[in-house]
Order: structure tokens, then sequence, then C-alpha cells
């Protein structure tokens, strides 16, 4: 079985998470795509509002409901601490000896990948699919030496979960930004509201 991770903040899931992991899956044959929202992110350390882990992980379950091809975990939670991708692949690893594991990550943060915690052991537990991003050339970079490295091109979604926590702030509408299972969650626990 090929099961593609898709970590994040997922602060909150937006239509454009849905779309891509979607075409990655399709477009590469997999099986599943997991969600993974990070209880802690490394580079987002500094941001103090973001929404309780429990509340992302809701948020996640309820955007890929319907999607037999879609689960989550709450791996990162469990854990607890900072989320870093090597400590959860190995964990993953040990759920899934036999299965073909991709990590997907987007083409802004191929540049920084060898700043990661553990970025060759990365490179050993899986493989790599670097997907397309908007303002962002087509590089392989600190992965040219991944001989399981697929560029996959995606989709161009201009919707962010930063643009959506703002636009609920503002009091504008997100519909159709988000699922409407996420719009009656963020407006039934206010969420985003400043």
């Amino acid at each position: 079985m090929k099961i593609g991770i898709l970590g994040g903040t997922f602060d909150p899931p937006h239509l454009g998470h849905l779309i891509v992991a979607e075409h990655v899956r399709d477009r590469l044959g997999m099986n599943k795509i997991l969600f993974i929202p990070a209880v802690v992110p490394p580079h987002k350390r500094q941001r103090p509002d973001i929404t309780p882990p429990g509340m992302r992980l809701e948020m996640v379950r309820r955007a890929i409901a319907g999607n037999p091809a879609f689960d989550v975990s709450d791996i990162e939670i469990r854990r607890g601490g900072l989320s870093y991708t090597a400590d959860t692949l190995k964990e993953l690893r040990t759920q899934y000896p036999t299965e073909v594991l991709s990590i997907l990550i987007g083409m802004d943060n191929v540049r920084d990948f060898n700043t990661w915690k553990d970025p060759e052991l990365i490179k050993r537990i899986a493989h790599i699919v670097v997907m397309t991003r908007p303002g962002f050339q087509t590089e392989s970079g600190p992965l040219e030496d991944v001989k399981t490295l697929t560029i996959c091109e995606v989709p161009e979604i201009g919707i962010s979960s930063r643009e959506i926590r703002n636009r609920v702030k503002l009091g504008q509408s997100v519909r159709y930004l988000v699922p409407a299972t996420v719009l009656d969650y963020i407006l039934e626990h206010r969420l985003y509201r400043g």
C-alpha cells in the first residue's frame, strides 16, 4: 500500500489542502493520504495564537469526512512537544513496516530541508514528494541526492489558512474556502475572532 503523509498546522484546514492531497493521491496512485496536524510546528513557534491541537484535529476530521482515501492521525498530538517530521516518520514506520511511505512537502520547503531535524533519516524512511507552489521555482536543491524524489505539479490554489483567519477576524465570509463542516466548527467555537 502507498501512503502519502501530509503534515501541517491546519489552522484551519481548507479546500486547498483537500484539492492538492486528492490530486497527489490520484496522480501518484496512492491508496491513502494521512493528514497529521502538528502540535507545535518548529517553524511556527513564535505564533502564540495557534488554535489548540485538539480543535485542529477535529477540524481535519470534519474536513476529510466522506473521502475514504483520506485519514487523520493524532500521532504528533499524542507525542506532544515540537512536531518533527523525522520523529513522526520513525513512529509511522513501526506502524506501517511494509508500506511505501511518501512525505508530501511544498516547493517552499525544499530550500530549508537540510535545516530540518535529521533530514538523512527522512530521506531513508520515506519517498519525498515535492508539490509545486506558485512563486517558487521547481528545484530539488538539497534533495538532489534523493533517489525517491518526485516533483508533482498540483493545481494553483489561492487559499491560505492565514487569509481565512484574517477574513474571520474581519467578519468576512470564508464560505467556499473551507468545507461547510469546518465553517460550522469555526462559527460554533468562535475561532479566529481575535
